[in-house]
């Protein structure tokens, strides 16, 4: 089992991963009759195409001897609304970095590669922008 989600009532959720303990409250967002107090259900799958763009970056960048720490990405969520649904989602990511040229290849090539962004749909619009200072 990875994580136990638990309804909370008022379209609330915790959901507990089995291994850490660690949890996340969803809640669902204003515009779907929810408070928008934590993220929502689709707000987590945006944000995690980032997160595992940055996994995967740092698993390489870790065997090209780079250094991301302190980059960061902005994810931003675009809803279809018939049928509700994710329709796009864009990831702009501002690397601090000491790569080279070939490395800063290397390592958006392997972003793209992510499990995450593999397992989304296809009708899902993915627009990532690398920015590296």
């Amino acid at each position: 089992m990875t994580s136990k989600v638990t309804y909370l009532g008022d379209l609330r959720t915790s959901s507990i991963h089995i291994q850490s303990g660690s949890e996340i409250i969803s809640d669902a967002p204003l515009d779907n009759n929810g408070k928008g107090e934590a993220f929502s259900p689709t707000d987590t799958v945006a944000n995690a195409l980032a997160s595992c763009m940055f996994t995967i970056m740092g698993i390489k960048a870790r065997d090209l001897n780079v250094d991301l720490a302190g980059s960061t990405a902005e994810v931003t969520k675009i809803m279809n609304a018939e049928p509700r649904r994710i329709g796009a989602i864009e990831v702009v990511f501002e690397l601090k970095s000491n790569a080279d040229e070939k490395s800063k290849i290397i390592l958006e090539r392997a972003a793209m590669t992510c499990p995450v962004f593999l397992s989304l749909s296809s009708e899902i619009e993915k627009n990532v922008t690398f920015n590296w200072k």
